[in-house]
């Protein structure tokens, strides 16, 4: 019976020191549960892009966990699930002339277009959550509840919104120094 006493009390005590770790998320979890890879290409194309970076993070980790080799059911490709019709107007708009499908697996390019796309979604909604929506959901959908003042309209694409930011706060937490955030 003492055995079992001290076996319960050890349990016990590992369940709580569990449950603090994951409510108190400090940065070492954080850095476990979220990992971050191409953070030099993450920083340039931010910086390029005028994104912040720990929010370019957040939207490739959401998209693809950081997998260059990701595609959708949807056919959406890299680390930033672009689409390959999306991906040719950017590169058309950024002045590539020999666009690749294949190129979309290219970490480099694939967050270089993903990057640019963001900041022209946040310039056109002048909107954090809007041009998540419209990354996830589509322009044309987020034009329409726009237009019918709906917000967002897709629970899927609601959830997504809060997900990517509440990703972006972990990541400007955890790789502060690693994104170029400062103290």
């Amino acid at each position: 019976m003492r055995v079992f006493l001290s076996v319960l009390v050890l349990v016990a005590a590992a369940g709580a020191g569990i449950a603090y770790v994951q409510e108190a998320q400090p940065a070492w979890y954080e850095r476990l549960r979220y990992p971050l890879s191409y953070d030099h290409i993450v920083v340039g194309h931010a910086a390029n892009y005028d994104l912040d970076p720990a929010l370019l993070a957040a939207v490739i980790y959401r998209e693809s966990k950081f997998d260059a080799g990701a595609r959708s059911s949807s056919g959406a490709i890299g680390l930033m699930q672009l689409l390959p019709d999306t991906a040719k107007g950017i590169a058309v708009h950024t002045g590539g002339s020999r666009f690749r499908v294949a190129d979309l697996y290219d970490p480099e390019i694939n967050v270089r277009y993903g990057a640019f796309y963001l900041r022209r979604l946040l310039t056109k909604y002048g909107d954090m959550r809007l041009a998540l929506a419209a990354y996830n959901a589509g322009q044309a959908n987020v034009d329409e509840w726009r237009a019918q003042d709906k917000g967002i309209a897709f629970a899927e694409t609601r959830e997504y919104v809060d997900s990517v930011l509440k990703t972006r706060e972990i990541y400007a937490h955890a790789y502060r120094q690693e994104l170029g955030l400062g103290q």
